[in-house]
């Protein structure tokens, strides 16, 4: 008989029962059962907004097939949810509720259960709610798990407690991070990943009575209350309703100090007492409990004194608050100390378990609410691309850093976290920030003061939110525009990458450290040491990279030249940290074969620290020590040993602390290794100010997006626009004309901004505030008609002219890499936009993007021709050079290739015959200078004698008229015979050889 029908029986019997006896059994004030799904067909498969089930997945293989299936052995009815999939990256299904409708009330139910068909699989199935919000895509998610362990239909209850909020993703941030139930969304499932499967559902309905505990509940205001010796804390303990109700029932909360390193009598006066928040009590009503503590003028470390709380009829606080009496009279405490006696003193204090936990890095979701910051005495804390508070505003990144920093004051000796974080082209995390153009942008500005300018800017949005660590800037030479991070690198030359490196200062300030704890100043990082740039094609093994994470096969020679000389720049200038790349290096000649960067000791202890006296410290990237070769204990003794002094486990960072205390106490890695590791950590931290002020100085937050700060990213934006052809001179635009505007990434701000811009990958769409070249345009122009059609398909007729903005959409790191899915073509769609606006009327065409795009083949059929790169959230520079208001300035950072056969191609190169070389780029600053090779001759004296003079201003000018003289003659008839020249002497021009610069672009003149 099926259970459909013994369900039907059973409620006919309890019809016949005397009411007294039903409700004994049942529970007179226990609400019935609440459906919410039964399957039936009542639910449609549908797509959001609207109310239904819908399927979603990582990519286009993980949602799963669902279906409506009768079956005999049904729950509940004649049909249940089957699926099948086969996940590899993350996938599930979702129950929406209508938009346009009243959330759904649960909060009179104790939780939600449903009848699963089990296949014993022994794999977690996430479960996921939607509570509160305007609706299910604008709502807080909160989760659990249950897992898969027996066979056959089985009903999985889950009460509502145990679900936690989500504090790895939230869709629009935090609403009030309080399951309420009063507005119910909707639910999800996540499947397991990794093997195909099948799954049957159904009978989703709501359970049990709410209990007070998850409708009431108990607060603190802290986990950690600091206060100095002497002093009294005031422990705050509030009572919260679900809807902010009155309370229904009374809530006692008892209390007594217990336990901790403090001495009761001695150290504190304990306490214990209790008291209640009667019935009635409205919901965030306060009591404090104070806590006196005692002076005994001795000088001693912290000592904390837990609070143990016993609570009825709520919820208790997941955590048991601590006082901690605060460290005090030991010589690191003192400011006035040189940072190096501070130092010696902190560390001769340390236990072998706090060192290691200052080596420590890990991610702020692992953490959680970041409890384990003082269990494992851990160093530092990140957020990855993407990983942001919820609001992600900069009073919530503040707030949340604060939160981490009180948890280290509960330590030993309360010394702070660093926090760090990926701000490549501005606080890029953040909504809302100034965002400015990637690396590529700026070596193109070929502007060293635009660079330190856009690394001030950086820093002081930073800074602001409580962050005082920047993952940057990257020093990578990129070789190989096929490379996913092209666009991170200053360019394809070490001189311009080395020129651009005032952005160090920009980030730290002076060269000693003295400004480091400034409120608008970071510790920088220079990354990836070394040659990540120069990765050969084909060498990565990284999951389908192609050239990112690879090999790097250079003789020392090239090395040297090319790939540790900006390094040694950097530690010239100061930069605080380096960062080891994930790729290896492969000297010729050496036989040595390929070794990850992350265990080359030889080029982390015995070049960057030893013979460039870099005296900062050693940061890993994210997991790089898990592609060693060898087990987990090698991996951590190999690094270290090598010379990492901090470890970046974002999720491993309890395994990695056990096992770097267990090498050392086998002997396998040296106390003095893990002394010096230490002591270069806590330098970094002294130098930062952190000791004396460990939380957020948020007074220049109101600068954060200001209109100063983005005037630096419009004027940066300008200079890094190239312009590559400009025949007729459509180029600049006048204000009479008018425009027809197309292209993908005319008003695009998430394209135009690209990746590491809010999330890791950055996306598409209005994803932060700024201005695209679409409203950059229409605001320089306000009286002009200026039209927009995406995918030209609106009328072309009546134009004077075309602006086609084209590119790539945004991507980071190897999933960019060409071969992974990428190639340097446009799409069909930009290649169609271009066609019919250049076949129909005069045209500009502006590329925006990471890296040089394919354009030959259209080059005869565009008038003028950009190269934008990704030039931030503010359009209105690239409107700037548009129009005029600013010239074009900019020059190629990396040779623009004519197919990508001839990839790698880059100044100096034998066979050098680019479709643009190195440092071209046209100007509307000035007219080119008449008077041919007696011209140059005389520009070839003045450049001599700016050259013996040391006069880097006169002889880039020199330089700079003989570059207008020759690129005119050229015209786009650029040969081998000049292109190479031309590149060199831009290489020159770079290294200060004016003279030499002037010489080979006489070569180039006469070659025209």
């Amino acid at each position: 008989m099926r259970r459909t029908a013994l369900l039907v029986s059973a409620a006919l019997l309890t019809g016949l029962l005397p009411l007294a006896s039903a409700g004994a059994a049942t529970g007179a004030e226990e609400p019935p059962p609440g459906p919410v799904d039964r399957f039936e067909g009542e639910v449609p498969f549908a797509s959001q907004p609207a109310e239904g089930i819908f399927t979603w997945g990582g990519d286009s293989d993980d949602p799963p097939e669902l279906e409506l299936a009768a079956r005999d052995d049904a729950p509940e009815g004649d049909k249940v949810l089957s699926g099948t999939y086969d996940i590899s990256g993350y996938g599930g299904f979702t129950h929406d509720f209508a938009a346009n409708e009243p959330g759904h009330d649960w909060s009179t139910h104790k939780g939600i259960r449903f009848w699963w068909d089990g296949k014993n699989t022994g794999k977690r199935v996430n479960f996921e709610i939607k509570d509160g919000g305007a609706n299910g895509e604008a709502s807080e998610l909160w989760t659990t798990s249950f897992t898969d362990e027996w066979t056959g239909w089985h009903q999985v209850e889950i009460p509502f407690s145990d679900f936690a909020y989500r504090t790895d993703y939230q869709p629009v941030g935090g609403i009030d991070q309080n399951l309420g139930l009063t507005e119910m969304w909707g639910y999800a499932l996540t499947l397991p990943t990794g093997t195909p499967g099948t799954f049957a559902m159904d009978g989703v309905e709501l359970y049990g009575k709410a209990d007070p505990a998850l409708t009431t509940k108990v607060l603190t205001g802290a986990a950690v209350y600091p206060v100095k010796e002497g002093g009294t804390a005031g422990v705050r303990i509030s009572v919260a309703t679900t809807g902010s109700a009155p309370l229904a029932e009374p809530v006692t909360v008892a209390y007594e100090s217990a336990g901790g390193s403090a001495g009761a009598g001695t150290d504190y006066t304990p306490v214990k007492g209790e008291f209640t928040f009667p019935a009635g009590t409205a919901s965030g009503a306060t009591h404090t409990v104070s806590v006196p503590t005692l002076k005994d003028k001795t000088a001693e470390p912290a000592e904390t004194i837990p609070l143990k709380l016993t609570v009825t009829g709520a919820k208790a606080p997941a955590e048991t608050p601590q006082v901690v009496i605060d460290a005090h009279g030991l010589p690191y405490l003192d400011a006035k100390l040189p940072v190096k006696r501070r130092v010696a003193d902190l560390l001769s204090r340390m236990s072998l378990e706090e060192k290691a936990g200052q080596m420590t890095q890990a991610e702020r979701n692992a953490v959680g609410t970041g409890g384990d910051v003082a269990a494992y005495d851990l160093g530092s804390l990140l957020s990855g691309g993407g990983s942001t508070p919820t609001p992600n505003t900069a009073a919530a990144w503040a707030k949340m850093i604060d939160g981490f920093q009180l948890r280290a004051q509960a330590t030993r000796f309360q010394i702070p976290l660093i926090y760090g974080v990926d701000a490549v082209h501005g606080h890029n995390n953040l909504v809302g920030a100034t965002v400015l153009p990637h690396n590529i942008g700026i070596g193109a500005t070929r502007d060293p003061g635009t660079a330190e300018k856009a690394g001030a800017v950086t820093a002081a949005e930073v800074r602001a939110t409580g962050i005082p660590w920047d993952f940057a800037p990257c020093l990578c030479v990129t070789r190989d525009e096929r490379w996913g991070r092209s666009y991170e690198s200053f360019g394809e030359d070490p001189a311009l990458v080395k020129q651009m490196e005032t952005v160090v200062q920009g980030l730290q300030g002076a060269r000693d450290g003295k400004d480091l704890d400034r409120d608008d100043k970071v510790l920088a990082t220079a990354k990836h040491f070394v040659g990540d740039g120069g990765t050969e094609y084909g060498s990565s093994t990284t999951g389908s990279y192609t050239i990112d994470q690879g090999v790097t096969k250079v003789t020392r020679q090239e090395l040297e030249a090319v790939h540790l000389a900006p390094f040694q720049e950097a530690v010239d200038r100061g930069v605080g940290t380096v960062m080891p790349s994930y790729s290896s290096l492969d000297i010729i000649g050496d036989d040595e074969g390929p070794v990850k960067m992350h265990a080359d000791a030889a080029m982390i202890n015995g070049v960057l620290k030893d013979r460039m006296g870099f005296d900062g410290f050693v940061i890993s990237d994210w997991q790089a020590i898990d592609q060693l070769p060898g087990d987990y204990a090698s991996d951590v003794r190999t690094s270290v040993n090598a010379g990492l002094d901090m470890i970046m486990v974002p999720s491993a960072y309890k395994d990695f602390r056990t096992t770097l205390i267990d090498e050392v106490k086998a002997g396998r890695i040296g106390e003095s290794r893990i002394d010096d590791a230490v002591s270069r950590i806590l330098t970094q931290k002294f130098k930062l100010g952190l000791f004396e002020k460990p939380y957020a100085d948020t007074s220049g937050a109101a600068a954060i997006g200001s209109a100063g700060h983005r005037a630096v990213a419009r004027t940066a934006a300008a200079e890094s626009q190239v312009l590559l052809k400009n025949a007729g001179g459509v180029l600049p635009l006048k204000k009479s004309q008018k425009v027809y505007v197309a292209g993908s990434n005319a008003d695009d701000i998430g394209n135009q901004t690209g990746g590491w811009t809010v999330s890791w990958q950055g996306s598409s769409g209005k994803i932060t505030d700024g201005t695209t070249v679409l409203e950059g345009m229409k605001k320089a122009a306000p009286g002009a008609t200026i039209s927009y059609s995406k995918d030209a398909s609106a009328p072309t007729d009546g134009y004077d002219v075309g602006v086609v903005v084209v590119g790539e959409t945004p991507y980071a790191e190897g999933i960019g890499d060409v071969g992974n899915g990428n190639d340097l073509e446009l799409t069909p769609a930009d290649q169609a936009a271009v066609d019919k606006v250049c076949g129909a009327m005069k045209c500009a065409v502006l590329i925006v993007s990471g890296r040089p795009q394919l354009i030959g083949d259209r080059l005869g059929d565009i008038d003028a021709l950009v190269a934008s790169w990704l030039p931030g959230t503010e359009g209105d520079g690239v409107a700037d050079v548009l129009y005029g208001a600013k010239p074009f300035t900019g020059q190629l950072p990396v040779t623009w290739p004519k197919s990508q056969a001839q990839l790698p191609i880059n100044v100096g190169d034998t066979a050098y015959d680019p479709q643009f070389p190195f440092g071209w780029g046209l100007t509307t600053l000035r007219t080119p200078p008449g008077g041919g090779t007696l011209t140059l001759k005389a520009l070839a004296l003045a450049a001599a004698a700016a050259q013996k003079a040391g006069s880097a201003e006169a002889g880039r000018a020199v330089v700079g008229r003989a570059r207008l003289l020759v690129q005119q003659k050229v015209g786009q008839d650029i040969t081998p015979a000049v292109a190479e020249p031309f590149a060199d002497a831009d290489h020159l021009l770079l290294s200060g050889r004016y003279a030499d610069a002037v010489a080979k672009l006489t070569e180039a003149y006469r070659a025209a």
